[in-house]
């Protein structure tokens, strides 16, 4: 039996904080393409439940905004022997709500919320000891049997032999171009108890569901049954796709990729040391290869063996593109005995990658659909080696580039630093400016000065309604500029853009130095404008050109009539004028709030008044300069208000009336009152239906 006073002890570090409440907290990664949530508890995913439904929080979404969603949850996983006795503590299981306060499978506490910080010198959470763009960071423990609420205490269901583990949780991404699609999710478990754990292996379980919840809203077994599962045993790597759901709508894979752990500081050296898989379908009783672990012992044995180690491996393989609802546990050991005080640092990543289409089915999982998974797993495997490139886990000669005498771990290779941009939209134009900062950006890795040239994109009018929207694929190369007659890219020069000397703006301090102007721009549609840096790679340490992730510099951007100081520019009017239900620029939507309207020509500050023919108000509101379409709801479906970029003269309308009515067809009045001066101007619309 286990030693009482391991018991005692474990229970001691349990209740030693009674009186101040558990707390589960919520974050969701935004520095890169992935939007994931992530839980202080070392968490991913909402389950479609509680934030996902009352904050609007997406699971793990790709790309950001595009309603594609790629897990229901996960957790970690870690499993030992204490006095020859198996003992495992879970992060999270089969759970048809996922995570629920005291629910059976979620076995760790923690009274830390989860913080922020970040490498970036100009983003508020900065830190210098951030890691990656955005940093998310807590500690949890495995040690309480309880969970204790502000009111009570409760029981965690099954939880009954905790391993005495305190967990320091990190999770890791970037807003590279080339690493804005996994977040990596890094665990420092120490072992807190007064008894060894023999025999350590490390997991990550994770529920995938890839779906477009924008065409199928989440819930029902039929929503979850979809999903092709496999694993990439040279790669460590388990995915799932999108078999038979929204095929067409996703598109795109989750991978769960164990990418390396150390024991005190070092490599393993346990030469029984391995990486297993296994899959199983939800809350399976029966399937003697996919059933549900429930006790401890069976969770043990499903992360000291998996599938890719039995002799029928690859007919396993093969039947695991068949859609199901299936699960997937990753788990890497054993680790050498973990005696009290030290510590095993594992980490896994997240990848998400769309699906080459190569004019099979999606059930077929080609290798030519996963070449993107593949590339981008390799990505996450270079962040985490750091400065071992080589993964051989000794620090070579050249290779202590910090000059601690240890191995640092997840480094990137940088482009340049994404220039400082200010987007001005005026009437049919576009006017963009930036700054030469990107040209004194130092790589960390050649430690060289590596600039090369900006490249300046945007959407096709239109491309925001007629399908689901991916920026990363709608935003198209309108321009390059770079260093020329060195045989790199455009090759081009920057005479075209650069202005004769920096100008600065009312307000901003930064010095602009480049400008280009997009002319004859359609008012009143959406133009994403994004700009980057590239530099010229590294021949030497073997490094293609890298370039800025467009997500840094983007804007939103609506051509539109300029403030209208004293009317001087003509009367206000409204466009289109008659509006036909549906005008093109709400696409397929059929809410009747996502209906939009535009008044133009409007003073910088003012009053807009609806009536009907007969004269009663059907709605009022105010506008001014800053306006950034934050009071209709079109902009949050099909844009960001965030990054909204206005002419100063606009306003767009829902439609509604100021009960939130949908307004009848006919003709309608409007009155705008320039609040600075007084005056008020006259004019008429008509709705047809």
């Amino acid at each position: 039996m286990k030693n009482i006073f391991t018991y005692i002890a474990l229970l001691s570090i349990g209740f030693q904080a009674y009186g101040q409440a558990d707390i589960y907290v919520e974050k969701v990664t935004s520095a890169g393409n992935v939007a994931a949530t992530i839980s202080n508890l070392g968490l991913i995913g909402n389950s479609f439940s509680g934030s996902f439904n009352v904050e609007g929080k997406p699971s793990c979404e790709y790309p950001a905004g595009s309603g594609i969603e790629h897990i229901f949850d996960g957790g970690l996983w870690v499993g030992g022997l204490v006095n020859g006795e198996v003992a495992v503590s879970t992060g999270a299981v089969d759970a048809a709500r996922g995570y629920s306060t005291g629910g059976a499978g979620f076995e760790f506490t923690s009274k830390i919320p989860i913080s922020e910080r970040s490498a970036l010198f100009n983003n508020p959470f900065f830190d210098p000891q951030a890691i990656s763009h955005q940093d998310f960071y807590s500690t949890f423990y495995d040690t309480s049997l309880f969970v204790n609420t502000t009111s009570s205490r409760i029981r965690i269901n099954n939880h009954n032999t905790p391993l005495g583990l305190k967990v320091d949780f990190s999770a890791l991404n970037w807003n590279f171009s080339f690493a804005n699609f996994f977040v990596i999710l890094n665990f420092q478990i120490q072992n807190i108890s007064s008894s060894p754990i023999d025999s350590v292996f490390v997991g990550y379980w994770m529920d995938g569901v890839v779906r477009n919840v924008n065409i199928t809203p989440p819930g029902g077994s039929a929503f979850f049954n979809k999903g092709g599962n496999n694993y990439i045993d040279s790669l460590d790597l388990a995915y799932e796709f999108d078999a038979a759901g929204d095929v067409g709508f996703t598109d795109s894979y989750v991978g769960l990729k164990y990418l390396g752990g150390e024991l005190n500081g070092n490599c393993p050296e346990n030469p029984s040391f391995d990486v297993h898989y296994n899959t199983w379908q939800f809350q399976n009783t029966s399937d003697p290869l996919y059933f549900f672990p429930t006790s401890d012992i069976q969770k043990y044995n499903k992360m000291t063996g998996g599938l890719n180690q039995l002799p029928d491996w690859e007919l396993i393989s093969n039947s695991l593109n068949a859609p199901n609802n299936r699960s997937t546990l990753i788990s890497a050991g054993p680790f050498k005995r973990l005696e009290p005080g030290e510590t095993i640092e594992v980490a896994f990543a997240i990848i998400c990658a769309g699906r080459v289409l190569d004019g099979l089915p999606a059930s077929v999982n080609s290798a030519a659909q996963r070449a993107n998974l593949i590339q981008n797993a390799g990505w996450s495997q270079t962040a985490y080696l750091g400065e071992d490139a080589n993964a051989n886990c000794v620090l070579d000669e050249g290779e202590d580039r910090d000059g601690n005498q240890r191995i640092t771990r997840f480094i990137l290779p940088t482009p340049p630093d994404p220039p400082h941009m200010k987007v001005i939209a005026g009437d049919h134009r576009i006017d963009v400016y930036w700054s030469d900062n990107a040209e004194l950006s130092v790589d960390p890795i050649s430690k060289e000065q590596d600039f090369e040239g900006f490249r300046l994109y945007k959407t096709a009018v239109g491309f925001d309604v007629q399908n689901t929207a991916n920026l990363a694929r709608d935003l198209k190369l309108i321009g390059g500029w770079d260093i020329p007659a060195n045989g790199i890219d455009f090759d081009n020069g920057f005479e075209d853009i650069r202005l004769a000397s920096p100008v600065t703006f009312e307000g901003d301090s930064i010095r602009y130095h480049y400008h280009y102007t997009f002319e004859n721009i359609a008012n009143g549609w959406q133009h994403v404008i994004a700009l980057t840096a590239f530099d010229r790679g590294d021949e030497v340490n073997n490094l293609i050109s890298l370039e800025s992730s467009p997500l840094v510099n983007i804007r939103h951007v609506f051509a539109g009539k300029p403030a209208n100081s004293n009317f001087s520019q003509g009367e206000p009017f409204v466009y289109p004028n008659p509006y036909y239900a549906g005008a093109f620029w709400e696409g397929a939507s059929t809410f009747e709030e996502d209906r939009k309207l535009n008044f133009a020509n409007l003073p910088q500050q003012a009053e807009i008044r609806i009536y009907t023919a007969a004269g009663d108000l059907v709605d009022v509101f105010e506008h001014n300069q800053a306006y950034k379409g934050e009071d209709s709801r079109w902009f949050n479906t099909y844009s960001d208000t965030s990054q909204v970029q206005f002419s100063g003269g606009e306003h767009a309308w829902d439609l509604l009336s100021r009960d939130n009515q949908i307004i009848s067809r006919g003709l309608y009045l409007f009155v705008v009152t320039d609040l600075v001066t007084g005056e008020k101007k006259q004019g008429k619309f008509v709705i047809i239906k």
